[in-house]
């Protein structure tokens, strides 16, 4: 870590350099799994690819499973995952070389507050994002697993602050939890090939959600996307983009499409070249009611299509 003095002149650096790009959407990038794992790096680098403005906040270490737990950050008394930053570190800080790569010493909440709270005021010409990736996670989170889920108690975080946003997880039999580093050593391996997937795969769906005016989401409201493994489909230009529940239920009435007014769970559609879409309440992480359906299927347009079609 630098001193006081070098680190603002990063800030100030980064902090140019975004708003220069200011015509450009500004996206919080966070997740469960750490700020130093291949996944989220390599969609921090598909983001900004696209086109946009990207600010990531992290836990310093994997969080996974911890749901919407919260705490105050304090000094680290070990490294950071793969020995990212030291021990003594500050308890949030960021890479030496990229000012927009951050940790905080916390839960996923933690990483999502302080990034919407802290770091975008900075980079983002003292505005909140305009959209909060959280993931992919190194792992799917299906069904009543994303009551424990960090990657989606880090979105909910976001939607709770009145930032609209997404979780999404990968196939853990394609992903799993590795060093950033292995992106470039070993650029051919499964879980470099997966990240490098699911990273433009998630950059098309912000695309289409993002495509027109605000407001993207209703207030409140989340995303859930599963992604199935890359055994089953190795392009994400394939991938079907389908409108599920979160959890099956015979007796609601969802959204009218495909013929149908009963979505399917997304357990049941994540495979092949499938991919889930789920809409859920931040607040209790549960599905929500056809209208609010009805808003993201509207939104999304032809981008959805028919499981099984």
């Amino acid at each position: 870590m630098h001193s006081l003095r070098w680190q603002s002149l990063y800030r100030s650096l980064a902090v140019a350099v975004l708003v220069s790009g200011s015509f450009a959407k500004n996206i919080l990038l966070t997740n469960d799994d750490g700020w130093a794992v291949a996944m989220i790096r390599a969609q921090d680098e598909a983001l900004k690819e696209a086109g946009y403005n990207v600010v990531l906040s992290c836990p310093s270490e994997n969080k996974s499973g911890t749901g919407s737990s919260t705490t105050t950050p304090t000094t680290m008394t070990e490294p950071c995952e793969y020995n990212t930053c030291s021990t003594g570190s500050p308890a949030e800080g960021y890479n030496a070389t990229d000012p927009t790569l951050n940790y905080v010493n916390g839960y996923p909440v933690d990483s999502a507050r302080y990034g919407i709270q802290t770091l975008a005021p900075q980079f983002f010409d003292g505005a909140k994002p305009d959209f909060v990736v959280s993931g992919p996670n190194v792992g799917n989170n299906l069904g009543s697993t994303v009551q424990i889920s960090g990657t989606v108690g880090a979105a909910c975080e976001a939607a709770k602050e009145g930032v609209p946003s997404i979780s999404f997880s990968g196939s853990g039999s394609s992903l799993s939890q590795i060093s950033y580093t292995t992106l470039t050593s070993s650029p051919t391996s499964t879980d470099t090939l997966a990240a490098y997937l699911y990273s433009a795969a998630t950059v098309d769906l912000v695309n289409a959600l993002l495509a027109s005016s605000p407001p993207y989401l209703p207030t409140g409201i989340v995303m859930n996307v599963n992604y199935p493994s890359l055994a089953d489909c190795a392009s994400a230009s394939d991938y079907k983009w389908v409108l599920t529940r979160i959890l099956s239920d015979s007796e609601a009435t969802d959204v009218e499409t495909c013929g149908t007014d009963h979505l399917p769970a997304e357990s049941d559609v994540v495979g092949g070249c499938y991919a889930s879409v789920s809409v859920y309440n931040a607040s209790t992480k549960a599905d929500v009611d056809a209208a609010t359906q009805g808003f993201v299927l509207n939104r999304l347009g032809s981008f959805l299509t028919c499981y099984g079609s």
